[in-house]
């Protein structure tokens, strides 16, 4: 399998170079892709070094997968020309997410949606994934009404760039900006640019890309997007309305058999999900899941997995697995 990994120097395609060599892939060439300025520059991967190329020399090299986590505007102007040359594009930016023409793809949710016709394929965004992880089984059963989301996010989700920040920060240092605020011992209440509807691209993103995933536009979405000075990953207070009532250990029992999602539920043991143990790790965990007291049906449920694995680099090469699998690619 040759795979060609887009934006191979940066945070995210760091990962899936480790999730590829942690998986065992079968890679029998990697073509590491980056922008022009790391052009040259050798990356090692289970113990060959590879030169990184620019995009057009990769399309030439006819991948038979390409991993693209590179930003939008790259994939919009690269993803066609790659599946045009036959290559299979899983791509990890918000570029085609919601084009009806794409599959919008978390394998333990939709994977059996793929066919070999589907050549430009989107990963979800990271915090999309891991609440509709959950949430997927527990709609079948009770049949989601409306879904209140507030999310605790990463830096990591920023970039390079936000982490020097805090680290700058931290240390009492001047230096470059990700955020127009300080991060350190703070939290911003602002994730991507504001829609005119007063919401953030990244809280719209929870609405549109959740009605996607499941396959129903009547399930109902208002999110709240936060940064916070976090490593780990992402975290999310879910609130869930259901049509039909629920027992709470049966939700348990549901997420416990539910691949892809940990059980993390013991209030007497001070067990729940955090970031610090969730960093490295390629499962969603969820716990703190109680009746909401408030409302009939209702669940409240404290959701937490690493952006830069599950929400990324882990979902992008599940989907390749599915391919390979299935003989789709």
């Amino acid at each position: 399998m040759k795979v060609a990994v887009v934006g191979a120097t940066g945070m995210v395609g760091e990962v899936m170079l480790q999730v590829l060599a942690e998986r065992n892939f079968p890679v029998t060439e990697l073509i590491p892709v980056a922008s022009e300025k790391s052009v040259g520059k050798e990356i090692e991967f289970q113990g060959k070094n590879y030169k990184v190329v620019g995009m057009q020399t990769a399309v030439d090299m006819k991948a038979d997968i390409a991993l693209f986590s590179a930003g939008g505007q790259t994939s919009l102007d690269w993803a066609p020309k790659f599946a045009a040359a036959g290559t299979t594009v899983i791509d990890n930016s918000s570029a085609w997410r919601m084009d009806p023409s794409k599959k919008l793809v978390v394998p333990e949710i939709n994977a059996n949606l793929l066919t070999k016709d589907d050549k430009i394929i989107a990963n979800p965004n990271c915090s999309t994934i891991q609440m509709v992880l959950v949430l997927a089984p527990l709609h079948k059963k009770y049949n989601i009404k409306r879904v209140i989301v507030s999310t605790y996010q990463s830096i990591t989700g920023t970039g390079v760039k936000a982490v020097k920040q805090l680290e700058n920060e931290y240390a009492g240092v001047q230096g470059e900006m990700a955020y127009k605020y300080p991060i350190h011992r703070n939290a911003i209440p602002q994730c991507d640019v504001f829609e005119d509807n007063g919401y953030t691209k990244e809280e719209m993103k929870l609405v549109r890309e959740t009605q996607k995933i499941i396959g129903d536009n009547n399930i109902k979405v208002t999110a709240t997007a936060v940064r916070v000075p976090i490593v780990g990953g992402h975290s999310e207070a879910v609130n869930v309305a259901f049509e039909h009532d629920f027992d709470v250990n049966e939700v348990r029992q549901i997420l416990h058999n539910t691949s892809g999602v940990v059980v993390q539920d013991n209030i007497d043991t001070f067990t729940y999900p955090m970031p610090m143990y969730a960093q490295g790790k390629n499962e969603v965990f969820v716990g703190r899941i109680r009746r909401d007291e408030s409302q009939a049906n209702t669940l409240n449920m404290w959701i937490v997995a690493d952006n830069l694995r599950k929400g990324a680099a882990t979902n992008t090469i599940q989907i390749a697995e599915y391919l390979v699998a299935n003989n789709l690619v």
